[in-house]
């Protein structure tokens, strides 16, 4: 027995906020369920319709039954009726709403809104937009790391010049603004571009993105008439001028009229597509590596919910590496996402040992454990049709090599580590490089270059790159 009752926190509003919500569902009524950047919910009732109004014996029920439930967690204003207060359409009819429960016949729906600070990318999960005229669109891939230091953009790296060499048009585009990086290790002895990614996304802001060099092309020569460009974060600015990084990065995620950071991220990727098809290569890339920052973060979110149609998720087996994952694949469950995010990742095994003490079958063993029991949250949320036939997107069995827990490896070599890749001509022809990612590259490749077209269907909410979100809420 304590001496005060328990309040309730903040990761016990939601279930509450939820149970009550599909209660008055259950009533015939359709709801929306608000949450604000403190995580205070209202209730959205939204009655009135083909005469079905509530009555002030329900509304006064509802609301005690909110705040009782919810307390500090409840909003100003707890429960908001169709009938009283006119709402505006850009809220009820928002495209940032995220249906829960679909209406039955003698059910409501309920469909929920969050507002939040930052990230709340990660819970709408779409893929890039066809083209309008019908013709092959560019294959992004995201490389990711919840935790940094992981190899992530030596992959990148190896990856490119791989593609490169089978003929490919690869453009990568650095997007670790904080930690850029991706440009030095492909370069070659290449000039760096004047402007970068950071500068397009301030630019676009203000409409004032036109006329930036954001692309060059890398002084490696692929074999095949294969090319690689990049696109780095950090251009080599004007000579006589500062370049101000830090002063532009502390703008990039600034959200104007008009210019919300999400979509001007998407348009930046597209604007350095385009930028390659005006070069002299005349085409836009086949294969696009989004090189991504890790943790969660917004371009993190933006990034692999909605930019690429293929993650690969690099960590190593340790604790850290799985709190961090199941804490995000917890988020897209518990928004409904569980089904169209697991179509696009697949897990890497970073830094793999293998030796007479630990052999790399015993790590990728416990690494494949451990990633299916972080991925659990996801497949148990799936209905059975949406899990069944393994194939292309995997299964939930734990021996399923298709499976998104199943681990790509990257053998943990020291010669990387302290290797100076800009005074190492033709580091990727070494033979501890290749021998490092050689599973790595005959695995991640054929399914980077697998049809967009042929994947299942998450069309249904495509990613509108130019549509602009509303911010209303109650």
């Amino acid at each position: 027995m304590t001496l005060y009752d328990e309040p309730i926190r903040f990761d016990a509003a939601r279930p509450a906020a939820f149970a009550l919500a599909h209660e008055v569902a259950a009533e015939g009524f359709d709801v929306l369920l608000v949450r604000d950047v403190l995580g205070k919910f209202s209730l959205v009732v939204e009655d009135g319709e083909d005469g079905n109004s509530a009555s002030s014996e329900q509304a006064d029920r509802w609301r005690e039954s909110f705040t009782g439930r919810l307390g500090r967690y409840s909003g100003e204003r707890p429960l908001v009726l169709a009938t009283v207060l006119r709402l505006p359409a850009s809220l009820t009819a928002s495209p940032r709403t995220l249906e829960v429960t679909a209406a039955t016949s003698s059910t409501g729906v309920v469909r929920f809104l969050d507002n939040t600070v930052v990230g709340e990318d990660w819970s709408h999960v779409t893929t890039p937009s066809p083209t309008e005229d019908g013709t092959p669109r560019t294959r992004r891939t995201a490389l990711y790391g919840f935790k940094g230091g992981v190899g992530r953009t030596t992959a990148a790296s190896v990856l490119a010049r791989r593609l490169a060499d089978d003929g490919k048009i690869v453009l990568v585009v650095d997007l670790d603004l904080e930690s850029p990086g991706v440009g030095p290790l492909l370069l070659a002895g290449g000039r760096l571009c004047r402007h970068g990614v950071v500068d397009h996304l301030v630019e676009s802001a203000l409409g004032n993105a036109d006329g930036l060099e954001i692309v060059t092309r890398s002084a490696y020569n692929p074999s095949n008439q294969g090319e690689l460009w990049i696109a780095p974060a950090r251009g080599a600015g004007t000579e006589g001028l500062p370049n101000g990084y830090v002063d532009k990065l502390n703008r990039v995620y600034a959200d104007s009229a008009g210019a919300r950071f999400a979509d001007r991220l998407a348009a930046t990727v597209r604007a350095c597509e385009e930028a390659v098809e005006r070069s002299d290569s005349g085409r836009l890339p086949d294969v696009v590596l989004l090189d991504s920052r890790a943790g969660i973060h917004d371009v993190a979110a933006v990034t692999i919910s909605h930019l690429c149609d293929y993650a690969l998720l690099f960590g190593a087996d340790n604790d850290q590496t799985w709190a961090g994952y199941r804490d995000l694949f917890e988020a897209w469950a518990a928004s409904g996402q569980a089904a169209p995010i697991r179509k696009k990742l697949r897990m890497v095994a970073s830094m793999v040992p293998d030796s007479a003490h630990y052999s790399m079958d015993a790590h990728l063993d416990s690494f494949r454990k451990n990633a299916h029991a972080a991925f659990s949250v996801l497949y148990e949320s799936l209905a059975p049709d949406e899990i069944a036939g393994g194939g292309a997107n995997g299964s939930w069995d734990l021996a399923d090599d298709a499976a998104p827990h199943a681990p790509i490896p990257i053998l943990f070599e020291p010669g990387l580590v302290g290797m100076n890749v800009p005074n190492s001509p033709d580091w990727q022809d070494r033979a501890f490089v290749q021998a490092a990612y050689r599973d790595f590259l005959n695995t991640a490749v054929p399914l980077i270059l697998a049809d967009p077209a042929a994947d299942s269907e998450t069309e249904s909410a495509e990613f509108d790159e130019s549509t602009e979100f509303e911010e209303d809420s109650p």
